[in-house]
């Protein structure tokens, strides 16, 4: 049974545990939740996450960066289509319900960074902030861990770019301003859809759509490059907005866009096949059809190269929709290069200062 302000309808065990869990409503749960409607959610718990290291890095070829920062393990957005749900299960917890409600977060991250920063061997490449979940969650808000990683970017010269579905990231607008006057950030806003109804429900904490064009507005205007992803593109569910999404975005000052298939790996297509059957049951057979429609007759491919994109004819013209757009609203003109050459060690605490 849906959960109002969650995305995911349950919360069956990972695939490491021995005994799995599953959560059967006997009608008890639904009185309860009528009566006492306030009392039976499930609140948010965030533990620490006492990490030694705070870049991780991918040698994936189908992705531009090898190296990311994620200030903190789980999402409190709680989309349901969410790619890093399955990694919840490494911390003896569900990909559904646990992901979006049993939050990690990383206090010692900025000062990990510095010490990475300072290392001798280190060399300066763009790091991704939050290419796993979001670095501008609720959380942030209280916690500032994201804004404090932003102040030793700064400090270092150091490159990166910010992947969010929150208009928080407008509150950093000081430091990020800042960092692109010198070229080293880029931000990109993830727009789902413009269906204020659908987004509620697939993605029910992150920023609204409207909020979302705001903060592309905002960002643009102090001077900061910004992009679009309309991810993830769902066949007969948000598909159709490929277009809008990508003109509303160019209308509100973004210069450059990208997108991503739906991917459903390990735990997530059967959260997401609930979610569907949940919230909107008179497509999802259809939905998960031309699903398998893009993934060779299965829900999903992990091959490099196909796990974006997809394959096959449904694939392919979604893939020709996205390239005419991009012509037509003039995105992807001019590549926004990140500066790795100003990365400079600035002296420590009481370091001598030399003459030279």
């Amino acid at each position: 049974m849906p959960t109002k302000g969650r995305g995911a309808v349950r919360n069956e065990s990972g695939r490491f545990e021995r005994y799995g869990r599953i959560a059967i409503d006997d009608g008890w749960q639904r009185a309860a939740e009528e009566e006492f409607p306030d009392e039976n959610r499930p609140a948010t718990i965030v533990g620490l996450d006492t990490s030694r290291t705070i870049i991780s890095h991918n040698n994936s070829p189908d992705i531009s960066f090898d190296r990311s920062i994620n200030p903190y393990k789980g999402c409190e957005h709680g989309c349901i289509y969410c790619y890093a749900r399955p990694t919840h299960a490494y911390l003896g917890l569900s990909p559904g319900l646990d992901f979006e409600t049993r939050l990690f977060a990383k206090p010692d991250a900025a000062m990990l960074l510095e010490k990475e920063f300072r290392h001798r061997k280190y060399k300066p490449a763009v790091i991704a902030l939050g290419a796993n979940t979001d670095p501008y969650q609720p959380i942030e808000r209280q916690r500032r861990i994201t804004r404090s990683i932003l102040e030793v970017m700064d400090r270092f010269n150091h490159p990166f770019g910010i992947v969010t579905k929150s208009a928080l990231v407008t509150r950093d607008i000081d430091i990020l301003a800042r960092l692109a006057e010198r070229r080293l950030v880029s931000v990109f806003l993830s727009i789902t859809t413009l269906d204020r109804d659908l987004a509620r429900t697939m993605e029910p904490r992150a920023s609204t759509p409207p909020r979302r064009l705001e903060a592309v507005k905002l960002l643009a205007q102090a001077g900061i490059p910004v992009g679009v992803m309309a991810a993830p593109m769902i066949p007969a569910l948000n598909d159709h907005e490929l277009e809008s999404i990508l003109e509303a975005a160019t209308e509100a000052g973004a210069l450059s866009a990208s997108y991503v298939l739906l991917r459903l790996p390990l735990e997530i297509k059967d959260l997401f096949a609930d979610w569907l059957n949940a919230h909107r049951p008179d497509r999802a057979k259809h939905v998960l059809s031309l699903v398998r429609d893009t993934r060779g007759g299965a829900l999903y491919q992990s091959e490099f190269g196909k796990r974006m994109r997809g394959d096959g004819p449904y694939a392919q013209l979604l893939e020709q929709r996205y390239r005419a757009a991009v012509r037509r609203y003039g995105l992807n003109r001019h590549r926004w290069n990140l500066d790795l050459t100003q990365f400079r060690v600035p002296p420590a605490s009481g370091d001598q200062l030399t003459l030279l």
